[in-house]
């Protein structure tokens, strides 16, 4: 019998990733982070020409299309399916493309060897995130790396006020070329960002060893972890 209780994942995506005009601009919006740090994360912990790597919420694939030529089988996932039909357009040759989320997407295969996921756990509440992270570690081998990168808040409960002042006073002018002040606000009321102090334990919970951390403006959270042998 299906699971009715499981969320929704298209209707936490965020209207605008649904969106064919907004997807066609994304990365001007968005930016175009360098993905060559990530690639050789997962490099140092042992993942080469042999290796599976599945991008979830790929977005446009920026990853994904970078990394698709330095590992044996790179899998872009997005549930969005304008972001998917941006992907199958622009996706050279040995990168796959699958419509899925966190909570849905199935994997084929042998478990793979690393996962990557950048900024779309967020858009999940906190239950949905933790049951999402032991999917991941279930798709993973014992020993396969998690790469994360999120929007996951570095302080203390009384700090917020200070913390988003300071984010909103750096924020874009013009939409169209990055997120603006009322953006950064949409996303703390409507989007599901959470404390570090919560979201380790989920990591913890989920099967994953945290082998390295760093945090950016103490909104910006940048984990490798790594998955335990035994999970429960």
């Amino acid at each position: 019998m299906e699971n009715t209780w499981i969320l929704d994942e298209l209707a936490h995506a965020g209207d605008e990733h649904l969106d064919e005009a907004f997807v066609e601009g994304f990365d001007r919006k968005q930016g175009r982070p360098d993905p060559r740090p990530d690639i050789d994360t997962f490099r140092q912990h042992g993942l080469d020409a042999s290796s599976t790597i599945v991008d979830l919420a790929a977005g446009t694939g920026q990853f994904a299309r970078t990394a698709a030529p330095h590992f044996g089988r790179v899998i872009a996932v997005d549930v969005s399916p304008a972001m998917v039909a941006f992907l199958r357009r622009s996706a050279p040759p040995r990168l796959e493309v699958v419509q899925g989320g966190f909570l849905s997407y199935r994997h084929d295969g042998p478990p793979a060897d690393g996962v990557y996921t950048r900024h779309g756990l967020h858009q999940l509440p906190d239950f949905w995130k933790t049951l999402a992270l032991h999917r991941i570690a279930h798709l993973l081998r014992p020993g396969g790396i998690l790469r994360l990168r999120d929007l996951i808040y570095d302080f203390a409960p009384g700090q917020a006020d200070d913390v988003f002042a300071r984010w909103f006073a750096g924020a874009s002018a013009d939409p169209s070329t990055g997120y603006t002040a009322a953006d950064y606000a949409q996303h703390i009321r409507s989007e599901h960002s959470t404390f570090r102090w919560l979201f380790e334990p989920m990591l913890d919970a989920a099967g994953f060893d945290i082998l390295t951390v760093d945090y950016e403006g103490a909104l910006f959270g940048t984990y490798t972890c790594r998955r335990r042998p035994l999970i429960g």
